[in-house]
């Protein structure tokens, strides 16, 4: 620990990104004086060693965040909703991994490699986006800034562990089961709180969230309405269809766009992506390079390939877009918006 640092909590420590969270602190050397791991009655008490120093578990509870500098969350919406202004009326800034405060006007949405500004309006609540929308903006952003923007279709193909650790255990146990041609009982996937429930090993389900009245899925609505926030373009054109697939970590998209700017071709996109922060550019289909999840496990960055422009549309193009949901969707972007508070003098 840093005695020059911040006191740092992480509220839901126990759960599959706090965990990231915890790892991606230390693993990027975040200057930490006292690190609390906040987390539900039920695990309080466990006692977890981090760096050769155990630390227990603490129920969370307002009265925990006296002296927290910096409170990264990712325990629930509800648990958002009720204790992230407990944290900032005791001085803490939160970083929220849960879709509770996204939306709301005065509550900036935040990836650093696109917004990293608009920490400036803060008022002690910062949200982080949604997984397969942190991203995609990276990878749109550069392209965005160069040649514009007028329209995003994107199609994801996510990995169970954007539902949870139980998901990726009931992916492991279907297939082991079907495997020994055993008989299984889904319940978890697409939606545990919804009416039905689908095996997923083998399988690809399109439905991630629960459909609104507009025949779109809340992860579809939170993509469109995200996107159009964090890059400022309110007029923008986008839309998602999302689909969870039988992988463990790694989200990948299929992302069409269309730019403003005329006369753009694909080697002006693979230019610009090519030396873009926080993207690594794997475009060489005559070597049969291009990004895969297995690829991206345990790494920070954007991977993007197989840009081409649109045969039938001049300023259309596609891109495959993949990248760690466990990192970059959620651990390692709320770490980077800490870094971002530190570096702009944000944080007492």
């Amino acid at each position: 620990m840093n005695q020059n640092g911040y006191h740092v909590a992480v509220v839901g420590a126990t759960g599959a990104v706090g965990q990231q969270m915890i790892q991606t602190l230390l693993k990027e050397n975040f200057p930490i004086r006292k690190l609390s791991l906040l987390s539900s009655a039920r695990s309080a008490g466990k006692i977890v060693e981090i760096n050769g120093q155990e630390i227990a578990i603490q129920e969370a509870k307002p009265e925990s965040f006296e002296g927290v500098d910096i409170a990264l969350f990712s325990a629930g919406g509800s648990v958002s909703k009720e204790l992230a202004p407990e944290a900032v009326k005791r001085g803490a800034i939160v970083v929220d991994n849960t879709s509770a405060f996204r939306m709301d006007t005065d509550i900036p949405l935040v990836v650093p490699e696109v917004n990293e500004a608009d920490l400036h309006q803060h008022n002690g609540i910062i949200a982080n986006p949604n997984c397969s929308t942190i991203q995609m903006v990276v990878a749109l952003e550069p392209v965005r800034q160069k040649y514009g923007l007028k329209k995003v279709i994107v199609s994801t193909y996510q990995a169970v562990s954007g539902a949870g650790a139980a998901a990726i255990q009931e992916l492991m146990d279907q297939t082991k089961a079907i495997l020994n041609e055993e008989s299984y009982d889904p319940a978890i996937l697409p939606v545990k709180s919804d009416k039905n429930h689908y095996q997923i090993a083998f399988n690809a389900i399109p439905q991630i969230d629960k459909f609104q009245d507009n025949g779109y899925t809340y992860e579809e609505m939170k993509m469109i309405n995200e996107t159009k926030k964090i890059m400022h373009l309110p007029e923008l054109q986008v839309s998602a269809t999302c689909v969870r697939l039988p992988v463990a970590v790694g989200h990948s998209e299929s992302v069409y766009f269309e730019v403003e700017a005329e006369g753009v071709s694909a080697n002006d996109i693979k230019a610009l992506l090519k030396d873009a922060p926080g993207v690594i550019l794997q475009d060489d289909p005559e070597n049969q390079i291009y990004p895969m999840p297995a690829d991206c496990v345990g790494k920070n960055d954007v991977f993007v390939g197989r840009i081409r422009k649109d045969i039938d549309e001049d300023r259309g193009f596609h891109m495959w877009v993949v990248s760690d949901n466990l990192l970059k969707g959620a651990a390692w972007n709320s770490v980077q918006i800490a870094e971002s508070l530190v570096k702009l003098g944000l944080v007492k």
